[in-house]
């Protein structure tokens, strides 16, 4: 498959970013923000759920990417130890927290109660592969 690119202008196309980040890992060292461009960066490893072929398939894979939002004003944590850069991080969604439009919260939410809290003029995100797949040994797996 072509690498993977997606925008997101909107919450509905955040969705759809948030789908194909679900699951995707990465180190705290990882995270940017680059406040002079305002712009938060993640280079992470997602897992590609559209090339998993379904719930019984054996095919599964990984990716390299970067994850970024532009016209970022601020960037709050919590659960994510900044101090630890080599810990691993595994992202479950991309959520938009409305505010005055079309400013607003991008939050991204990790396993074990971490949160990042960008705070937004508006959305605008991209998913970018920027490397080859390579085999993952498993399938992502959430309780319910």
């Amino acid at each position: 498959m072509d690498a993977l690119k997606l925008i997101a202008l909107d919450e509905e196309d955040l969705k759809i970013v948030s789908a194909h980040a679900q699951d995707a890992v990465m180190k705290v060292a990882d995270l940017e923000f680059l406040a002079h461009r305002k712009r938060f960066v993640v280079a992470m490893n997602r897992f590609a759920w559209e090339e998993s072929g379904g719930l019984f398939s054996h095919h599964n894979e990984r990716r390299r990417c970067i994850l970024h939002f532009d016209r970022v004003l601020a960037v709050r944590t919590s659960g994510i130890a900044r101090d630890k850069p080599d810990e691993v991080l595994s992202l479950l969604a991309v959520r938009f927290d409305p505010a005055e439009a079309p400013a607003g919260v991008v939050e991204l939410v990790f396993s074990g109660g971490g949160a990042i809290r960008l705070d937004v003029e508006c959305i605008e995100a991209r998913l970018t592969d920027i490397g080859g797949a390579w085999e993952a040994s498993s399938r992502p797996a959430h309780k319910t």
